[in-house]
């Protein structure tokens, strides 16, 4: 590899060509400050546009000031970044951003937590020399299911336009027009929800002002919890209690399953649940649907549709269900853990414990915003009752906490209630990439072979690349999978699939990266990859530990089918437990 030697404040650096004057400076622990600049570590997204202009650095021998995200080292290069020339630079560009900016810091949605603001105090920003009350565009506020956009608050980075067009490939957002003029849009500058949006939230995750925020529901979960005429509930998904200590200064991969529980009984649920319970029926009815297609087809039944994807992944069936209308039979047909909780929970548990449905509040607290959208849907609801009322985020919850002024480092470790708090290290693990496929082969082994499985952790199922394959011995048959997460390497199998190229038994599809860990409802991870595996390896920690890991095993899921499902499959379950979907492509 062809090596560059330059210099750096006087600091000698080789580096690789092609390499960034930035990336060359933070090689040598020198901190260049950026805004439009993003590099999700180790998953192949990096936005340089050099469209900010505070990443500006003088280069010896060039007139202008060169932006350090986009300008690549060369041979005996002598770059100096913290010249008079290059602050006052960086000061000047703040301020007209900051000039045409709105001022409602104290309530807005990124307070506290806003690298616009933080960058303006690093660069020492404490007035604006511009036309500070210069009339601001007028943007109308954009608010759908799961997120909302204010656009008079985008400083035109275009990190979401490369997360939702390069990572993402879902093509909902782009930049349009130059100069003043210029603006991200939604495609055919409609709204979100009328767009090929598909709620993952990954624009949310990425955005440095509060252009792009999810929608805060705690309102609507204070407002349930302080009406006595309601019994209300929560679940929460196994991603939430591996990054939840985060939000209290707690390091990325804590576990704090037990203080999760007791924060939400201290804030008045009158019943704390576990989604894993759901994640291990979905295996028991997911599970079953895929032995059922895989034995018909070796069984030569032509009709069977090979391979059967996950359903767990709301945003990635909003992605199908636009992309993909020719392969709408492939899907499970099993609801997602949130949505088989709810329809368990309305059907079963308000019945055994003499509550009316209607009387029964379901909240959930998930690492996802497309679950807010998710429990919109009309099939999962009966008479206008949804199954599922209100679901929060990770963050969301966090802020509950806060508000309500509990210590939650100082509480006790507390278990979930029963019978809808029990689950297996298979359900905990669906919080991660891969997951959902290893819970899967745990029980379809046995199934399958009818004999033990004694090796549970299935290594070739796991990682952070963003495709996968494997083949697992299910007693001399070859099972083929695949696992993708972000919806780009989701497109790149499915093309494959739908072309004749690939040919698998089974795919797992996750949007975010890394999984749900990685979802736009979970503390910001900010590109950092380091992050996403801590949460990742909490997850299979907490499977370890866990007396039971295979969802069959669980003595609360084989109560349900006895006392009312009757067995998986059965016609109760696939009318309460499953769905079907729909060709959302002329949307497009």
């Amino acid at each position: 590899m062809d090596k560059i030697k330059l210099t750096i404040d006087n600091k000698p650096v080789e580096v690789a060509k092609g390499t960034t004057i930035l990336q060359a400076a933070r090689q040598v622990g020198i901190k260049i400050p950026t805004l439009c600049y993003m590099n999700l570590e180790g998953m192949g997204v990096e936005n340089r546009p050099g469209a900010c202009r505070i990443c500006v650095v003088e280069v010896e021998g060039r007139r202008n000031l060169a932006p350090s995200c986009a300008t690549d080292c060369t041979e005996g290069m002598v770059v100096r970044t913290t010249t008079p020339k290059v602050l006052n630079a960086r000061r000047t560009v703040m301020e007209l951003i900051l000039s045409n900016h709105p001022k409602d810091c104290l309530v807005c949605a990124s307070n506290g937590d806003c690298e616009l603001q933080d960058l303006a105090a690093t660069l020492g920003i404490r007035e604006i020399r511009m036309v500070e009350n210069a009339a601001f565009s007028t943007y109308r506020k954009d608010y759908s299911f799961s997120l909302k956009r204010d656009m008079d608050k985008c400083i035109i980075c275009r990190r979401c336009e490369s997360m939702c067009n390069d990572v993402q490939t879902v093509g909902a957002l782009g930049a349009i027009n130059r100069g003043f003029t210029s603006v991200v849009a939604t495609a055919f500058e409609q709204n979100l929800s009328d767009s090929p949006c598909v709620f993952c939230g990954q624009c949310v995750a990425v955005c440095p002002t509060a252009a792009l925020t999810r929608t805060d529901d705690t309102g609507k979960v204070f407002k349930a919890l302080a009406d006595p005429t309601k019994t209300v509930i929560v679940q929460t998904a196994p991603a939430v209690r591996a990054a939840l200590g985060e939000e209290f200064g707690l390091e990325p991969g804590t576990l704090v399953t037990g203080k999760m529980a007791a924060a939400l009984r201290r804030l008045g649920f009158d019943k704390v649940f576990d989604t894993d319970f759901a994640a291990d029926l979905t295996i028991m009815e997911e599970g079953s649907e895929l032995l059922g297609r895989i034995g018909g087809f070796l069984n030569g039944d032509t009709s069977i549709k090979l391979p059967i994807f996950t359903s767990c992944c709301p945003a990635w069936i909003n992605f199908f269900e636009q992309n993909y209308p020719d392969m709408l039979d492939q899907p499970s047909s099993a609801k997602s853990p949130q949505q088989m909780f709810g329809a368990i929970a309305k059907n079963y548990f308000a019945k055994k414990s003499g509550i009316k449905r209607e009387d029964l509040v379901v909240v959930s607290v998930m690492p996802c915003i497309a679950k807010k959208y998710e429990l919109t849907r009309n099939e999962f609801s009966s008479d206008g009752n949804r199954d599922v009322d209100i679901s929060i985020s990770t963050a969301e919850l966090a802020s509950m906490i806060k508000m309500a002024n509990i210590d939650f480092m100082s509480l006790p470790d507390e278990d979930f209630d029963h019978p809808l708090g029990e689950s297996t290290g298979a359900a905990v693990i669906f919080g991660t990439t891969g997951g959902v496929m290893e819970a899967a082969v745990r029980t379809a082994y046995e199934v399958f072979t009818g004999k033990t499985l004694e090796r549970l952790e299935f290594k070739e199922l796991r990682g952070f690349e963003g495709i996968r394959t494997a083949s697992v011995d299910f007693n001399g048959t070859a099972i083929n999978i695949c696992i993708a997460h972000q919806l780009g390497n989701a497109r790149k199998v499915m093309d494959g699939i739908r072309k004749g190229e690939l040919s698998f038994h089974a795919v797992e599809v996750m949007a975010c990266p890394g999984g749900c860990i990685g979802g736009a409802g979970q503390p910001y991870h900010k590109g950092n990859a380091s992050i996403l595996k801590a949460r990742s390896q909490s997850l299979y920690r907490e499977d370890a530990a866990k007396p039971l890991r295979k969802s069959h095993e669980n003595p609360y899921i084989l109560k349900l089918y006895e006392e009312f499902l009757g067995q998986p499959m059965s016609e109760l379950a696939h009318h309460l437990l499953h769905t079907h979907y729909f060709d959302k492509h002329h949307k497009i």
